[in-house]
């Protein structure tokens, strides 16, 4: 693989955990409008960074979480264990 494609999973690697952290914290500080802000703010990012990802690299998720493009993609990439 490219290493943009490494580039791009670390990229989002470190959204989901930062979405991650905030949503527990928003857990238990619901009423926290600037950690609301970050955490749609990130959830936004995250939505394009995947989107780009899945066009240049193919689907991030299967059961029908992400579209393939023809031939069915998920043999295409590194399994989650081989990056």
């Amino acid at each position: 693989m490219p290493e943009h494609f490494y580039t791009m999973l670390h990229e989002l690697q470190a959204v989901d955990f930062v979405l991650v952290e905030l949503t527990l914290y928003l857990d238990t500080h619901p009423l926290d409008s600037q950690a609301l802000q970050q955490y749609n703010h990130c959830a936004q990012q995250r939505m394009q960074l995947a989107h780009q990802f899945e066009v240049e690299f193919g689907p991030l998720k299967s059961f029908g979480q992400s579209f393939s493009r023809h031939p069915w993609q998920w043999v295409e990439t590194p399994w989650p264990w081989q990056v």
